[in-house]
């Protein structure tokens, strides 16, 4: 006889539960699709081995090659923003096989990925409902703005003066803006820095 009740908990359930309690419900993310699909999705898997360990602290963790996973307050309210449904073709600026990535998927109706380098510049069709960055822009660049569909929405970081914020848009008569929702800490995507300006 196998008792299951007494079965030792996985070694990072407690810190997925006190992510929940103590960052994402403390600051406002109390949407339960939002808890639920931050519940199953373990974060400790998308971190190298070494940093493990810090998967669920409340700042972001560094992946390597300049990369960072963002604290689990940005993907909260991301994706809280975003309010992605089955209704929705989406296109994520970020790692295709990263945390943000395996939270969207089986929210969407679909899910492109595109890499901040790609995205930054690859020509756009106007097909995607919904477009999730996963790090701060300074500057929306026009060829991912040409993916996002009339009426579709965006929700991103955005840096200004050395200052990250959630931001989100919706595209309207071919233009999209962005409006700055609250500062936290976002990781910045060198890819979307805005042109250098001349000053007098």
């Amino acid at each position: 006889m196998t008792l299951t009740g007494n079965r030792p908990a996985a070694p990072f359930d407690a810190a997925r539960r006190a992510m929940i309690d103590s960052q994402l419900r403390t600051s406002g993310v109390n949407e339960p699709w939002v808890l639920a699909a931050m519940a199953r999705v373990p974060r400790e898997d998308f971190v190298p081995e070494e940093n493990r360990a810090a998967a669920y602290i409340d700042r972001a963790v560094p992946l390597g090659r300049g990369r960072f996973l963002a604290a689990p307050l940005v993907h909260g309210m991301m994706l809280a923003e975003a309010r992605p449904t089955a209704a929705d073709r989406v296109l994520l600026v970020g790692d295709g096989r990263g945390y943000l990535a395996a939270l969207l998927a089986p929210l969407a109706g679909s899910l492109d990925t595109a890499d901040p380098a790609s995205a930054a510049v690859r020509p756009g069709s106007g097909t995607y409902s919904l477009i999730v960055v996963d790090g701060a822009i300074e500057e929306l660049a026009a060829p991912l703005a040409a993916q996002l569909a009339e009426g579709g929405r965006i929700v991103t970081g955005l840096v200004r003066r050395g200052v990250t914020r959630l931001a989100a848009g919706r595209k309207t008569a071919g233009e999209v803006t962005l409006l700055p929702l609250a500062e936290i800490g976002i990781p910045v995507l060198p890819e979307f820095a805005a042109p250098k300006r001349w000053s007098f």
